[in-house]
């Protein structure tokens, strides 16, 4: 228990869900939002946990993963349009995905390339979109696979919970936009 990389990793992860259980609000500048903040925090945390994990063993894809959510969390921090940083997060992407399959260790990096991919592009959409939550829950839901095959367990319970999070927030939004039935 008293592992540095194990006490990053927790460290990191609580970050971030404390970031995707924190509830939306409008703010004038995404850098005026807690929730942007600790997605930012949570996202470098887990970098240096990922790498830290991967000297002693664990996979390289977890470090393709924060390498894209780090992009993604500049480019959600400086409120960039999706019209620059959609075309920025899917180059990266790309080139990750490339890098994974020349990796490729089974079919359970299947999972982990669309997941990626569904992250990358949810950090990048406006806050508040179904779009963005759409790609989060899919994304961290395809993580959370890779992550059980893995065995990478903090990986796993944090896209389970970043999952959860993400799919409330998704069918309350759902939710609140349906029509709402007029009594006769």
């Amino acid at each position: 228990m008293s592992d540095p990389t194990f006490i990053i990793g927790v460290l990191g992860g609580a970050t971030l869900v404390a970031g995707a259980a924190y509830p939306v609000q409008k703010v004038s500048h995404p850098v005026k939002s807690r929730k942007n903040w600790l997605f930012a925090v949570g996202g470098a945390i887990m970098l240096l946990y990922s790498l830290l994990n991967y000297q002693t063993g664990g996979p390289i894809f977890f470090i393709f993963l924060q390498i894209l959510v780090n992009i993604s969390s500049v480019m959600m921090m400086l409120n960039t349009s999706d019209k620059i940083d959609t075309p920025i997060i899917v180059l990266a992407g790309l080139v990750l995905i490339v890098w994974s399959l020349r990796l490729f260790e089974g079919y359970n990096t299947v999972f982990f390339i669309i997941g990626l991919s569904g992250i990358g592009l949810g950090y990048a959409f406006e806050m508040g979109t179904m779009r963005r939550g759409i790609a989060l829950t899919i994304g961290s839901t395809l993580i959370a696979l890779f992550s059980y095959v893995e065995a990478s367990w903090i990986f796993f319970w944090l896209n389970i919970f970043f999952a959860l999070f993400s799919g409330y927030y998704l069918w309350k939004q759902v939710s609140d936009q349906k029509p709402k039935k007029q009594p006769k």
